[in-house]
Parts: structure tokens; sequence; C-alpha cells
């Protein structure tokens, strides 16, 4: 079967699985004879395309394809994986394993970039939110569980990983070869910019950045900052805890946040007062490369008035993710709870807009007289963070020269 009839089946079927299930989901308060029907509606087409196809498809690249494509139609985080891959999975979910530092979830089938580990392989080649890795060790990341792609990912430091990809700012395709490492996070930066205002470059929120923030905070505070600017670009490390736990810095009372989903209870998130470090007026740095426990920690701040935020709106990706075992030893890593704002919206369904919208410069790509980008002549670079010219920063000020000491 030629690679564009596979992608026809798959595609057909991954329709016909998501149509069941959103019949199914919304059907709940219907007729369950209306859930029956639309099984027997799915049932009749397979067997349709078994029987009466222009050859014989394979059915199991079909049915796998159909998995997945069900999986990134509802929460592009989610992995199916069989009874062989999750073992691997369990092998190395806990063992810090040398990698590449890459982000990723679902986009088209393929895997897509959401940020980098700051300082890792991946940052250093320049990768960037919406890069497409079509390929890894020279296999396709179509339909490739996304847990799995993190496996392929690891390995011995020192060691190269092939990718096939394909840029936001370069759309012909490329290969790049990364030499896996250990992965370390630069530290929280903390400095004092002019008219007594602190500024703290965060580039992950994993628990051990949250303390890093606070000996920060409260050293900015002794030196006499008036006003502080907390950096969240581009921050996408870090568990829910470490962004809840980086608010109750700012927030004294009130809900920071609550989760909840179809099998687990509605969870109030609450600031603990004698956690809470500083009262002084704040402004939150946001992107599009914000995500997770930035997000949680940015939405917290905004909507208890501890911050005003300022940039893009942020990725779109809180969640409790849980393994679901299966009867063949396979595994479902799915979202089963969905983290909120205080004020009830779902950070994973639209992220945090801020109420000051900047949009951040593009980088100047090279083109030629067609318009079409120029090659360059060495590797892209990590993108630094620079806060000569910053409009989004620029704003920040603006708006902290408004707030009161």
């Amino acid at each position: 079967m030629t690679s564009r009839i596979k992608y026809w089946v798959v595609s057909a079927s991954t329709c016909l699985v998501v149509l069941l299930v959103a019949g199914s989901l919304l059907g709940q308060g219907a007729a369950q004879s209306d859930n029956y029907k639309q099984l027997g509606v799915f049932s009749d087409v397979v067997a349709r395309i078994k029987s009466d196809y222009v050859e014989e498809p394979d059915m199991k690249s079909v049915t796998l394809g159909a998995l997945n494509g069900l999986l990134e139609a509802v929460d592009p985080f989610a992995s199916y994986l069989n009874a062989d891959q999750y073992k691997d999975y369990l092998a190395s979910k806990d063992a810090k394993r040398p990698e590449v530092g890459l982000i990723l979830s679902k986009k088209f089938g393929y895997m897509s970039v959401v940020g980098t580990v700051p300082d890792s392989p991946a940052a250093k080649a320049g990768f960037t939110m919406g890069d497409i890795i079509e390929s890894i060790k020279g296999i396709s990341t179509r339909d490739m569980p996304l847990a799995y792609a993190g496996l392929l990912l690891q390995g011995a430091a020192g060691s190269e990983v092939e990718l096939g990809v394909v840029r936001v700012r370069h759309p012909e395709p490329e290969t790049v070869k990364l030499t896996r490492a250990a992965l370390s996070i630069p530290p929280v930066e903390g400095k004092m910019l002019p008219g007594q205002v602190g500024y703290l470059d965060i580039n992950a929120l994993t628990g051990t950045q949250v303390k890093q923030a606070a000996a920060a905070i409260e050293k900015l505070q002794k030196d006499g900052a008036q006003k502080l600017v907390v950096d969240l670009r581009d921050c996408v490390l870090g568990s829910p805890d470490d962004g809840v736990a980086f608010a109750n810095l700012f927030v004294s009372k009130g809900r920071l946040a609550y989760y909840k989903g179809q099998k687990v209870a509605e969870q109030d998130v609450n600031a603990d007062a004698s956690k809470a470090i500083t009262t002084l007026p704040t402004a939150v740095l946001v992107n599009h490369g914000t995500a997770d426990a930035a997000e949680i920690a940015a939405s917290a701040m905004n909507d208890n008035k501890r911050a005003q935020l300022v940039g893009e709106r942020t990725y779109g990706d809180a969640a409790v993710r849980r393994a679901i075992t299966m009867d063949d030893g396979g595994a479902i890593i799915l979202s089963v709870a969905k983290y909120y704002s205080a004020d009830g919206k779902a950070i994973q369904d639209s992220g945090v807009t801020p109420g000051n919208v900047v949009a951040e410069p593009e980088p100047q790509v090279d083109v030629d007289e067609n318009g079409e980008p120029l090659p360059t002549s060495q590797e892209p670079q990590q993108p630094k963070k620079t806060l000569d010219n910053d409009p989004v920063l620029k704003k920040a000020l603006e708006v902290l020269g408004s707030a009161r000491g």
C-alpha cells in the first residue's frame, strides 16, 4: 500500500474514531442506544474498508494510526504505548538519562517543539517553539507515541541522535545531529534595574528554582527593590505543584488554582500565608513559550491581583497526567484532570492571556532576491533574553511606573 493510501486510510479511521468517542461523550446525557448505534456504524465502516477497499489494508497500522490520531485530538501530550514500549518507559521514567533537551507535544500527527531545556543541546542548536520533528533516528514521528519519542532521544552521554526537522523560520526540511548530554538548568538570576526595580530571570520552575527565586527576591528587597519584574518567557519546565509554590511567594491568601476531571473531584489549591515573602508591586513577562508550572503561577498572581501580566498568550499546558494500564500490558498516558485559574478558566484549553499584550520582535532572517531565507554560515544558536530594547520589558516598566510602590 502506498504512503498516500496509508495516510488516507489512517486519516479516515482517525476521523471515525474521533466522531465515535465525541459522540459517546456527548451522549452521556442521551439514550444509551445512540452510543451503540455509533459503535455499529464504526464497525461497519471498518469492515467495508477491509472487504471492499482497492487492496487489503494493514489493519494493525490503521488501528494504531486511529488510536494515536484520537489521542492527539483529545490531548496533544497523550501517548499510547504497547506493552514493550511501556516497559521501557517505566524503566527510564525516573532514571535521569542523558538527552537533548526537547519538550514536545503532538501536532498534525508529528512531534512539535513546545520549548527546550536551557543550555541543552537542543537549545544551543536553536530549536524553538513550533519546529516540527519529522523523524528521530530515521523513524518517522507520524503516529509515534509522544512518550516513545522521549525514549528515542535518550542515550549515552556523548552519543549522537539524528533528527529530521522543519523549522518555523526555515521551511525546507533539514537533518540535524544532536549530541546527548546530562542536563542542568541555569540558576535563577536576580539583578537591580534603574528605578529600584528588581528583575528575576527564571528559565524553569522546578522545586530548586522556586527556592532560588525566593532567595533572590529576599536579596533584592534587602538591596532596596521597590518593584519586581519576573521574566517567565520560554519557561517550560516544572510541575503544577512548583507553579503553585512560586505563586505562593507573592500571594498570601485566597485560591491560587483548582483542578478537576471526570474521575477527579474538584480540588482547590489555596495560598499559605506563611510562605508569602513579598508584597512589592510586580509585573510578570510571558510569551507563547510559557507553559505548565509558569502558566499556573502567572494566572494565580494575575487573578489574585498580585501581578500584571505583560507579553503574549501562553502555550496552554497545565494538567494532571497518569498512565492508565491496558489489558494487553500497554498503557495510555492521558490528562485525567485540568488545572483551572482562580477565576475558572481551563489553562490547557486557552492558555493565559496578559492584560497588557505586547508581541516580541521576530528574529531577523536574511533573504535572497526572491524572498527565500539565505543559508546560514553557522549553526543557529540558542536565543538569549536581551533586556536592551526589549518592548515587553519596556511595557512592564511602564505598567509598574503607574503602580503604587
